[in-house]
């Protein structure tokens, strides 16, 4: 039995390891992807605006901050589309995503799985959409965008890291859950999106 916990911590040891290896594979590739765009500092900068204007109590001045966001919404919406268009180039076999909720090694060769490649065109579009839309109030519109924008981040961070990571990230980050944010974006893109990344749904 002596030898049982040097085998334990050796196979520990070696998941961590490929664990490691693999998330630091799949954030390089994302940043390299990313690295041309300003897509995060244009999220920042709307989904705060968004707050501030719908938090303002005159009226006029929170209309006045949401048309000074339309630019930064159009360029989203733009370098969003390109992104799609750029990952479309990449590796298939590296951009396989486990549709576990947890990382396991090896989870590629027998669980089903979605490509991150066809999620972000998902989420392109689904973007692309919120900010054309004719919403109800400016209030329902700002909600759509941010809800199109978080669930595209959560993608991202399941992709490198996992889904129960990316959830539990956005839970922290936003006091959203997972399915939640789900619910919050528009019909056809929850639509997409769950057809897509469901472990209902075979890959």
């Amino acid at each position: 039995m002596d030898f049982l916990l040097p085998l334990v911590v050796a196979l520990a040891a070696a998941f961590w390891m490929a664990k490691a290896r693999t998330q630091q594979q799949r954030i390089a590739l994302l940043a390299r992807f990313l690295s041309p765009y300003s897509i995060e500092k244009n999220i920042e900068t709307v989904t705060q605006g968004y707050l501030r204007a719908l938090g303002e109590a005159d009226p006029g001045r929170g209309e006045q901050i949401l048309y000074l966001l339309r630019a930064n919404e159009q360029d989203l919406c733009r370098q969003m589309s390109q992104l799609a268009d750029d990952i479309a180039a990449a590796d298939p076999a590296a951009t396989r995503v486990s549709k576990l909720p947890v990382w396991l090694p090896f989870a590629l060769a027998f669980a089903p799985s979605f490509d991150l490649r066809e999620a972000l065109r998902v989420h392109a579009r689904g973007i692309c959409r919120a900010i054309d839309a004719e919403a109800a109030s400016p209030k329902d519109r700002a909600f759509a965008i941010t809800a199109e924008l978080l669930l595209m981040q959560h993608t991202c961070h399941w992709f490198c890291r996992s889904k129960t990571v990316a959830s539990a990230r956005m839970l922290a980050r936003h006091r959203t859950s997972y399915d939640q944010l789900a619910a919050a974006v528009l019909p056809r893109t929850r639509s997409e999106y769950l057809g897509l990344v469901s472990l209902a749904k075979g890959a």
